[in-house]
Order: structure tokens, then sequence, then C-alpha cells
């Protein structure tokens, strides 16, 4: 019974890994563009850095909400026994 526990309980930090993986990379690779783009331009303005974070990751949660959601049904479901 334990053994079971600590198997879910390790399938699901695997899990959210899996499924905050792409929006952390995308935040941070815009993160990267924008600080660049800063740095080159001289400007300093704190919502240039943090709009585009925001939105990129709103547009790509849309996109792969989708899959998320089936990765979560297929996970209770084991989780469930069923």
């Amino acid at each position: 019974m334990e053994a079971d526990l600590l198997e879910l309980a390790r399938r699901a930090l695997w899990l959210s890994i899996a499924l905050s993986a792409p929006l952390v990379g995308l935040a941070l690779v815009v993160g990267l563009l924008v600080g660049l783009f800063q740095a080159a331009t001289q400007i300093q303005e704190f919502t240039l850095s943090f709009a585009p974070k925001v939105i990129g990751v709103l547009l790509l949660l849309s996109l792969l909400a989708p899959w998320i959601g089936e990765q979560l049904v297929q996970f209770f479901r084991l989780g469930l026994g069923g």
C-alpha cells in the first residue's frame, strides 16, 4: 500500500514538472529576449518585461489546455485505479 502511494506521489511530481515546463520555458525565452531588447535600447520599463511574458504564457496555455486536461484525466484515472 505504501509503495503504491509513493509511486502515485512520484508520478504526480513528474506530471507537474511536465505540465509546467513548456509554460516556464516560454516565459524564460520571452524574458531573455525582452531583456536583450531593453539592454540594447536602454529602456528600463517594468511593464515592458512583464506584459509580453503574461501574454505569451496565456496564449500557450490556451493552446496546450486540451493536452494538459487529457494528462490530468489520465493521472486521476490511474490514481483511482480505473
